[in-house]
């Protein structure tokens, strides 16, 4: 065991793999970083250009790039490897931060941060076929340990570091401070897609569905938009999105996603499932404690934290263990997000101690530590190599739109039974309605077919 451990922690920085583990793991800690970041320079940013009135356009541009970019990537993944989108996706995202950079009103921020967003959906796409190619199916869990890390620790960080940056330097350096590491990525990338062999595509009858890939983005752009200004308007475009959601996805997922058929389309419904449920309640939680309960700003995110640290522990954990069933840890990962979203029940209660939200997010990070690369890597392992493009874009389809769907869910009862000031009632059904998207994701992977 202590040998088979002891592989699992190097297996990375072999000479065969140091440089494509380091290309990876910088890219998505430069992706995440910038995600998490830009929150915090927002404020700045938004008022140093005029833009006030039109403050979550750079996030909402961003995401519908993301969600474009992420079908065609898949897309181009499967007819010609992931090169191009190894390549291609860094270079764009390069180009955004140099245009958010150095804008001068906000049409130039909002091109930055659409070139930032397709640049990052291209690229993690391509990562992860990239990974389906390099590591053994016995390697997977530990890259995928040490990428949960390249996320978690962004999100832990990220703020803070952005926060100072802005402080000290001005909101334009948390865009342009990243632009060498950047390069440095795409120079590793560069390296590892030279060493690649040529691409053979297999045989596959999807189709770009990029126009469908639009709509989504539309759809989810309007949920996000209806969960952050709860009122009757925003019902409206929140109900009108889900609509374009239902009626597109069933050409960007696998057949039976939306019953979650046994197999493939069960891992796919998995990702969006889980973070459904995880997500939609963490987007409350600031919310909850600072109104409930009287948390400061600062201490309202503190379980975030622990968010973080829960999620990064499990994910190693995992990572040491190749051998333990998949689709076991994915199970376990599901009922341990559905005890910590169910705690959030408590917490939104004004006679339940605040602390108890530490408990919340730490089980619930632990059992998406356990989940997500549980579902990375029975996605490699049930889906078809010659359409493993169609199913990484879709998997990361599913994160997106369930995240908004259940976070617009969750601001439309916030409209519906509560408020702002007062969100007890509205984010108890919150935490029950999340609870069970976990309990259904538990249910639907207790069955799984046959593998040859």
């Amino acid at each position: 065991m202590t040998d088979t451990l002891a592989k699992g922690r190097g297996v990375l920085w072999t000479r065969e793999h140091r440089v494509t583990t380091t290309g990876i793991l910088l890219v998505i800690t430069l992706v995440a970083f910038e995600n998490m970041g830009v929150a915090t320079a927002m404020p700045t940013m938004v008022a140093d250009l005029d833009g006030t009135a039109l403050y979550s356009w750079p996030f909402t541009s961003f995401l519908v790039a993301s969600v474009v970019a992420t079908v065609l990537s898949g897309r181009l993944g499967d007819a010609r490897g992931p090169k191009l989108g190894l390549l291609t996706g860094p270079l764009l995202f390069l180009a955004g931060l140099v245009v958010a950079g150095t804008a001068v009103n906000m049409p130039l921020l909002l091109l930055g941060r659409v070139l930032q967003g397709f640049g990052s959906g291209l690229v993690l796409v391509a990562v992860s076929l990239l990974i389906g190619l390099v590591y053994t199916d016995r390697e997977r869990p530990v890259i995928y340990a040490a990428n949960a890390a390249a996320w978690v620790l962004p999100g832990v960080l990220g703020p803070s570091i952005a926060g100072l940056v802005t402080e000290r330097f001005g909101w334009r350096w948390v865009f342009l401070g990243l632009i060498p590491l950047v390069g440095i990525a795409v120079a590793l990338l560069l390296s590892v897609v030279r060493r690649m062999e040529p691409h053979v595509p297999g045989e596959t009858e999807r189709r770009a569905g990029v126009p469908s890939a639009v709509v989504v983005a539309i759809g989810v752009a309007a949920l996000t938009w209806a969960a952050q200004h709860p009122s009757p308007l925003a019902l409206v475009y929140g109900a009108a999105g889900a609509v374009a959601l239902v009626l597109s996805l069933r050409r960007l997922l696998p057949p039976g996603t939306l019953t979650l058929r046994a197999g493939l389309p069960t891992v796919v419904g998995a990702r969006a499932l889980l973070s459904g449920a995880f997500f939609g309640m963490e987007a409350f939680l600031p919310l909850t404690l600072s109104s409930v309960h009287g948390y400061s700003p600062a201490t309202a995110g503190l379980p975030l934290t622990v968010t973080a640290l829960g999620w990064s522990a499990a994910s190693m954990l995992q990572g040491r263990y190749p051998d333990w069933s998949r689709e076991v840890l994915l199970r376990i990962g599901f009922a341990l997000v559905a005890v910590g979203v169910a705690t959030f029940v408590l917490v939104a209660q004004p006679w339940s101690p605040g602390w108890l939200a530490f408990a919340c997010t730490a089980i619930g990070g632990a059992g998406m530590g356990l989940a997500m690369p549980s579902v990375s890597l029975l996605l490699l392992r049930y889906s078809p190599v010659a359409e493993r493009g169609f199913t990484m874009s879709a998997s990361q389809l599913g994160d997106w739109v369930g995240s908004a769907l259940t976070v617009g869910f969750g601001g439309v009862l916030l409209t519906a039974f509560g408020s702002a000031e007062r969100p007890s009632a509205a984010m108890a059904v919150v935490g029950a309605s999340m609870a069970g998207v976990a309990l259904a994701g538990w249910l639907a992977t207790r069955r799984w077919p046959e593998r040859g």
